[in-house]
């Protein structure tokens, strides 16, 4: 899900640098939705680890 995030905001900066500002203010929308949801699943996970283990 990182990883994905990474590819948009870098198709985000060409896009940019090109000119493509709608283009890049897209991308850099999905980037920032799907960094959110990898950052809530590693929270979610980590939790239910220390549950788990304790």
């Amino acid at each position: 899900m990182l990883h994905y995030a990474v590819i948009f905001f870098v198709i985000a900066l060409i896009a940019a640098v090109l000119g493509f500002g709608g283009v890049a203010a897209g991308a850099v929308g999905i980037a920032k939705i799907l960094f959110f949801v990898f950052v809530i699943m590693a929270v979610v996970t980590f939790v239910i680890g220390l549950i788990k283990r304790g």
